[in-house]
């Protein structure tokens, strides 16, 4: 069985009200931001990689009301928000050790992908990488997990795909893929294991 885990909210935290609150103390621009960058549509388009950090910034400062720098400061907040979550790491090096092929394939941009690269070890355990931003198309469109699926040589039936988000794990089932929404490593390993997964 092949397993593709999701990043974000997965494999490491993704938390965007903790990253607004970090930069911003005023309840009504931190709702503002919300709305006018993480929940904006050019949020998709940076993790699709059709949308440089330097043009969004432009477009989210016009939509917001709120300076360039102010926009950058919260951008340059998002990859070192990216930290951990450590029993899904655990969980990840059993399954390695245990011979079970491990994937990733998640939305991100940039400067995110490349600083977990850079950071972070445990892409080691993984055989192969699938970020949006390198083949400018997003989850849930099919045409990522097909490219998931064909890049690594992967049968639909033969993998599980792990997504904290459900269009994601809905998109992945239509094209044949076992799929797990992803609450806890703790909820997650059940369900592995009840999908005959040995841990």
């Amino acid at each position: 069985m092949n397993l593709i885990f999701d990043l974000g909210g997965v494999v490491v935290r993704w938390d965007p009200a903790a990253i607004i609150a970090s930069v911003f103390e005023d309840e009504a621009v931190r709702n503002r931001i919300r709305d006018g960058v993480f929940a904006h549509p050019d949020w998709l388009e940076l993790d699709r990689g059709t949308l440089e950090r330097e043009d969004a910034i432009g477009r989210a400062a016009q939509r917001t009301g709120m300076a360039d720098a102010e926009i950058r400061r919260l951008l340059l907040a998002v990859p070192p928000s990216l930290v951990p979550i450590p029993e899904t790491v655990d969980l990840l090096y059993r399954l390695k050790a245990r011979g079970y092929p491990l994937y990733c394939l998640s939305n991100m941009h940039v400067a995110s992908i490349e600083h977990l690269e850079r950071e972070q070890r445990f892409f080691e355990v993984f055989t192969g990488r699938v970020i949006s931003c390198r083949l400018n198309v997003c989850k849930p469109e099919a045409a990522i997990y097909e490219q998931a699926l064909k890049l690594n040589g992967l049968e639909a039936e033969q993998s599980v795909f792990i997504d904290d988000v459900d269009v994601n794990v809905d998109a992945a089932a239509r094209l044949g893929m076992h799929t797990i929404q992803f609450r806890n490593a703790a909820q997650c390993e059940r369900e592995l294991r009840a999908l005959g997964v040995s841990l």
